[in-house]
């Protein structure tokens, strides 16, 4: 792994950041990139870096017609533990330094939400795989688990090149108060690295009844957002350091249209973008009918996802 860069000696204030990050990591490719991250964040703000690694055993007695050689629990384990302990030395070998590493068995996603409910986490950093629609369906991603029932705002990378550090940050905010977390979290991180900020607001037209009931309707929410929006942005100035730019969008209200606002503004820009967004809480049956817009963007966004949970 190449050797990050040395923040620099005059560290802006990080009121907003966490102090204790959990990175989950798995050996794979795709956590080389959410390795790098929170070492660089973790350096830059000097928070605690803490790394766990979860193994499962699945027993496979044949695939295919043809029996398969199983692998032990204890083989498991002990491949488990020179993948975290590689792990481990690839993270110093970047200049980061590890408050704790810790192995876990059991189901991925659990084991990670428990690890961070332990160390008491402000932020989970982890891969994002790219699953196909079929596989996800059958088995889930753990990404999207953890995404789902995290309990702090969790941090999703792709194993992608130039995936680190965020040259833009785009705010998707609807005015809620995990919204708002995220944005703040997000213009945090932005300014350790001099990253534009661009403020996403998708509403939802009204209905044609309402119009023909009061024309004014319309003119009137969107004067009233925007004046919403004025406060949102002066509050990320300050904290992002930089002028940050407003984006109105109408939408339906369905997860995916709506998800795809803050992603089509990034696509003409050179370098990462970071994209925040709250996580809502719904109902099964609400989720399964609209969909979630914090997962929706984060499997289909390129770059980093930042999302916050409900408060």
């Amino acid at each position: 792994m190449e050797r990050l860069k040395k923040p620099s000696e005059e560290r802006r204030s990080m009121s907003y950041f966490p102090t204790r990050i959990l990175l989950a990591t798995d050996g794979s490719e795709d956590t080389l990139a959410a390795t790098r991250a929170a070492v660089d964040l973790a350096g830059r703000t000097g928070s605690e870096l803490h790394v766990v690694h979860v193994f499962e055993f699945i027993p496979v007695r044949e695939y295919a017609g043809v029996a398969l050689r199983m692998r032990s629990p204890m083989e498991l384990e002990e491949e488990a533990q020179r993948t975290l302990e590689q792990e481990v030395e690839d993270i110093e070998e970047i200049g980061g330094v590890v408050a704790d590493a810790r192995m876990r068995l059991g189901s991925p996603a659990g084991q990670i939400l428990s690890a961070a409910r332990e160390i008491e986490a402000g932020l989970i950093v982890m891969g994002r795989r790219n699953l196909g629609d079929m596989k996800r369906l059958f088995s889930g991603s753990i990404s999207e688990k953890v995404l789902r029932h995290a309990e702090c705002p969790v941090l999703t990378l792709r194993g992608v090149e130039d995936a680190w550090p965020p040259a833009r940050v785009v705010i998707s905010d609807d005015f809620s108060v995990n919204a708002r977390e995220a944005g703040e979290l997000a213009a945090s991180i932005g300014s350790l690295y001099g990253a534009e900020g661009l403020l996403v607001h998708v509403y939802l037209s009204p209905s044609e009844d309402a119009l023909r009931s009061d024309p004014r309707l319309s003119e009137h929410d969107l004067e009233q957002i925007e004046a919403d929006l004025r406060d949102r942005t002066g509050d990320l100035e300050r904290i992002l350091g930089g002028r940050v730019g407003v984006e109105l969008v109408q939408g339906r209200g369905v997860a995916g249209e709506i998800a795809r606002s803050p992603i089509e503004a990034t696509r003409d820009v050179k370098g990462a973008t970071l994209i925040s967004v709250g996580r809502r809480e719904f109902g099964k049956l609400r989720r399964m009918r609209a969909g979630s817009v914090s997962t929706e963007i984060a499997r289909v966004a390129a770059g980093p996802v930042l999302v916050c949970p409900h408060s």
